[in-house]
């Protein structure tokens, strides 16, 4: 698991099937690397979360079939960064 930021949504008009419905969200790490995950939660731009990657993202979603190796697995509620 990872702690990275909302940075804003992504939209997709054509996507393979196994995205279908599913909101996409663009995040920001501590690195400042940029990933693209999906959001079963509800995130908002400037939400920090915690993510579920690799095989275990596809059992973060409510439906395991999804297509991702990246999910948003929960909404930080209280959290101070360090610098």
């Amino acid at each position: 698991m990872e702690i990275m930021q909302v940075t804003g949504s992504l939209v997709c008009t054509y996507r393979v099937g196994g995205l279908d419905h599913c909101n996409l969200r663009v995040l920001r790490n501590a690195k400042g690397k940029v990933s693209v995950a999906v959001d079963p939660v509800g995130a908002a731009p400037g939400n920090w979360v915690f993510t579920a990657s690799g095989s275990a993202a596809r059992l973060a979603c409510p439906v395991p079939t999804v297509f991702t190796d990246l999910t948003i697995a929960g909404i930080i509620d209280c959290w101070e960064p360090d610098g």
